[in-house]
């Protein structure tokens, strides 16, 4: 008993450590790739602005259409959240009322519910449209 106690004082802080310096260099380098790409689009950029022409236009162009595919998958990416947020809602408060029936505790469900449906709400009504 005492033996696993002093493994489990050693283990648990080297595997939170690991675990921090693990995710420090994974944003690190995200964050880094965001820096390149952006870097990249701003001397593509320049030199449409430079260029005339078709093959301008063209380039011009691809780049609105990335945008737009950018906003597209923003939407989605809100609208998977919000139904994802009232889905645990529900299901917290399915679980919350059988485990306490006597307090009105399931009502902490409400919570990602009102999440969601805030989330869907700026998607459908209030977001921004293409």
């Amino acid at each position: 008993m005492y033996e696993q106690q002093i493994i489990l004082a050693i283990l648990v802080p080297v595997m939170l450590v690991c675990f921090f310096s693990f995710a420090s260099v994974a944003l690190w380098l995200h964050a880094r790739r965001k820096e390149r790409e952006a870097l990249y689009r701003n001397e593509m950029m320049k030199k449409v602005a430079e260029s005339a022409g078709a093959v301008g236009t063209t380039l011009l162009e691809m780049l609105r259409e990335e945008e737009r595919t950018g906003r597209a998958r923003r939407r989605e990416i809100y609208k998977l959240g919000g139904l994802v947020a009232i889905a645990s809602g529900i299901g917290l408060i399915a679980f919350l009322n059988g485990v306490e029936q006597h307090s009105p505790v399931y009502l902490v469900g409400l919570i990602p519910t009102f999440v969601g449906v805030a989330m869907l709400a700026y998607v459908f009504v209030f977001g921004p449209r293409d």
